[in-house]
Formats: C-alpha cells, sequence, structure tokens
C-alpha cells in the first residue's frame, strides 16, 4: 500500500503516529510511505509558507518554473517509487493499492483515478476532494502548474471521476465532522460525493462525530483501511 500523507509532513508522520503496522502484519501488507515534496533542492521561496513548497507537494507534477525539475511527486509515487520497492524488498508489485490523508488523500485519490487498473484500491482520511475550489489547492496548483485551469481539473479528484471509465474501483473515505479544515471548506467532500453518485462510483463515506482532522483520528480508523485494502489486495 503506497501511503501520502499531509500538509507539513514527512514520511515519519504516519509511521510513528497512526499505529498501522499490526494491522498490515496480520494481513502480510507492505506499507510504502514516502515525503511529501523533495528536500534541499534550495530553490528561492521553497521555504516561505507551511502550504507551499517544502512539505507541500501536492502530488503534482509541476509545469512552472523554478518547481517544475525538481516537484514531480505524482509521477515519482506512481512510477520511480513502485520500480525502487521491488527492486529492494519482496513486494509484488502488480497488487497496490494507495491511501493517504489530507493533501495526501487528495494525492491517494487522484492516483487511483488517473491510472485505471493500477491500483486494486483506495482509501483516504479527510481528503481534499476539489482542490480547484479550495484555498489550499489553488495557492499550489496556481503556483505549480500555472493559470491554465484545465492542469488544474487534470489533478482534481472531483473532475477525474466524471470521466473514469467503468473499472471497478472501491472507494473508502473517513472524515471526522468536527474537523477545522472541513468548516473552513477546504475539503469539500460534498463535491466528490456527488460526482461519484453521478458516474455510479461505489463510495464508502463516514463522517465520524467528535473526530478533528488530527492523527488521534487516523489512528482510531487505520485498522479499517488496512482490512478495505487487504481485501483486494489478497483477493
Amino acid at each position: 500500500i503506497f501511503l501520502s500523507v499531509g500538509l507539513t509532513c514527512t514520511e515519519q508522520n504516519f509511521i510513528t503516529k497512526s499505529g498501522f503496522h499490526q494491522a498490515a502484519a496480520e494481513h502480510g501488507l507492505i506499507v510504502v510511505a514516502p515525503d511529501t515534496s523533495p528536500r534541499g533542492c534550495n530553490i528561492e521561496g521553497e521555504d516561505e509558507s507551511w502550504d507551499f513548497g517544502t512539505g507541500a507537494g501536492f502530488y503534482v507534477d509541476a509545469t512552472e518554473e523554478p518547481w517544475k525539475t525538481n516537484y514531480r511527486m505524482y509521477s515519482y509515487i506512481k512510477d520511480e517509487l513502485p520500480k525502487l520497492i521491488k527492486a529492494n524488498f519482496p513486494a509484488d508489485s502488480e497488487r497496490m493499492s494507495v491511501f493517504g490523508h489530507s493533501m495526501g488523500g487528495h494525492g491517494a485519490l487522484i492516483l487511483a483515478l488517473k491510472n485505471p487498473g493500477k491500483y486494486k484500491s483506495v482509501s483516504a482520511f479527510a481528503p481534499i476532494c476539489n482542490p480547484v475550489q479550495c484555498p489550499w489547492g489553488k495557492k499550489a496548483f496556481g503556483g505549480y502548474l500555472g493559470s491554465d485551469l484545465t492542469k488544474w481539473e487534470a489533478y482534481d479528484a472531483t473532475h477525474l471521476v466524471k470521466s473514469y471509465p467503468d473499472s471497478h474501483l472501491d472507494i473508502l473515505i473517513d472524515q471526522g465532522k468536527d474537523d477545522q479544515f472541513l468548516s473552513a471548506g477546504q475539503l469539500l467532500p460534498d463535491n466528490f460525493i456527488a460526482a461519484c453518485t453521478e458516474r455510479k462510483i461505489p463510495v464508502v463515506f463516514r463522517l465520524e462525530p467528535g473526530y478533528d482532522h488530527s492523527y488521534f483520528f487516523i489512528a482510531t480508523f487505520v485498522n479499517d483501511h488496512i482490512r478495505h485494502h487487504a481485501k483486494y489486495l489478497n483477493a
């Protein structure tokens, strides 16, 4: 299972805070947790804000200077990283799934939706579902992809699902009802659910009362997500 995590995170956040290990071990799954952006590029402006640049790669392949050489997290997770894992670990590259949290939930959804059949399943915690419509997404996409909105839509789950083919994809999303970023209009799950319903794409959306955007929320439900993926990976 390839994991993509959220703004400001490194690969260590999920590894140390989520408590996924026991469930993954029980089901014989390898969990691969990459970083959220390149590091050490020394690009001017890279570290000026927490929601753009370092720690905020947004899982796109940038097309704009000065980002386009290094900020290619979409291709890294889709192509380069699986080859690296296959070369170094006893992993079956024919059986892959993807999940993520927040910005990484957006990453997981677009990886699955842009590559029909590549991933056996997809799930997300509090994903950014419609980045072309939210402040985080507008800032990141404007910087990495420029002003062409068709480039933006190519990395937006709510737009991608509208043209997703009929091949099977079972989506699980958990969302904390008391998530401050939900109420701030950053996540917009209702837009994604509506698009899935229109296309008859099966999605289980669980709105969890009393939970926020934190890793305590993830730790509470991570075993459900591991089981969701195991059902398809071990079929």
